[in-house]
């Protein structure tokens, strides 16, 4: 799979405030030069300028009657939520520019960079608008804990745990299925230390024994192969995909590697040809 981006590195004045450029910095500067060549050449040959556009896009949102929209940070890789604000014109101006989630601060009535103090910046791969433009999805990588209690994200209060009176956990994240998993697998873990009352679950015999752990694994994974290969419906794939990514997840916490970890490799990948990608392997190893 492929995910393109255009990259614009030459500053285009949107405002009196605001200077619009964009810039990847994951490229060197020879890819960039290159790149910009070509932007700038088709850019030429279009009828419609860059700032044109930009500004056609900023204008299309539907801002508040304070010229406001909310503007919410998204973890790239875990599809977290990492915290809501509010944006201007000026701060998705910004955010385009800088690749950094920039903000409307209404307390201060001015814009705000998230990491500005703190350096645990968002860094913005992608931005979204819903289907009616009246609100913003930053779609990036945060550079460490996006709230300011420390924690990975803001969403950590639970409210029906809250109804059940159990103490709010500054830990307790919004999990999707495949996170809610890892935390169990991890929390099983931790309790390895404990001393076992009964027989121990299928995930602490697995994190006991690295043997049994990869010829299950393996079995798995043929399994997973047959459905395939004798033509079995899909909701048989299903179910032994799930068998494979939870044995796997339990070999990830072993090795003390995240998901997220994985995910990221992933997407790392995404812009690169198969072939060369594992040519590059070769030429490391």
């Amino acid at each position: 799979m492929a995910v393109s981006y255009v990259h614009y590195v030459k500053p285009l004045k949107l405002s009196s405030k605001t200077h619009l450029f964009f810039s990847d910095g994951n490229r060197n500067r020879e890819d960039r030069r290159k790149s910009n060549c070509l932007v700038f050449a088709s850019a030429r040959k279009s009828n419609i300028s860059l700032q044109s556009k930009v500004e056609i896009l900023l204008d299309s949102v539907k801002w508040d009657s304070k010229g406001l929209a909310v503007a919410i940070a998204q973890n790239v890789d875990t599809g977290a939520i990492l915290m809501q604000g509010f944006a201007n014109k000026d701060a998705l101006a910004m955010t385009i520019s800088s690749r950094k989630a920039t903000f409307y601060s209404r307390s201060r009535s001015s814009l705000w960079t998230k990491g500005e103090t703190s350096k645990n910046f968002i860094n913005v791969h992608d931005i979204f608008l819903d289907c009616d433009r009246d609100s913003i999805i930053y779609l990036g990588k945060p550079d460490g804990p996006t709230c300011h209690t420390g924690s990975e994200t803001c969403y950590y209060t639970s409210i029906f745990d809250h109804l059940k009176d159990q103490e709010v956990d500054g830990n307790r994240l919004a999990l999707t299925t495949l996170y809610s998993l890892e935390s169990t697998i991890s929390q099983r873990k931790a309790e390895l230390a404990a001393p076992e009352n009964g027989k121990p679950s299928w995930t602490k015999r697995l994190l006991l024994d690295d043997n049994l752990l990869c010829s299950k694994i393996r079995e798995e994974a043929d399994e997973l192969c047959r459905t395939l290969e004798e033509n079995e419906d899909k909701s048989r794939t299903a179910s032994e995909m799930a068998d494979v990514l939870y044995h796997a997840i339990v070999l990830l916490t072993l090795k003390n590697v995240k998901a997220e970890e994985v995910l990221e490799v992933l997407r790392q990948r995404f812009s690169k040809s198969g072939i060369e990608e594992k040519r590059s392997r070769k030429l490391q190893n």
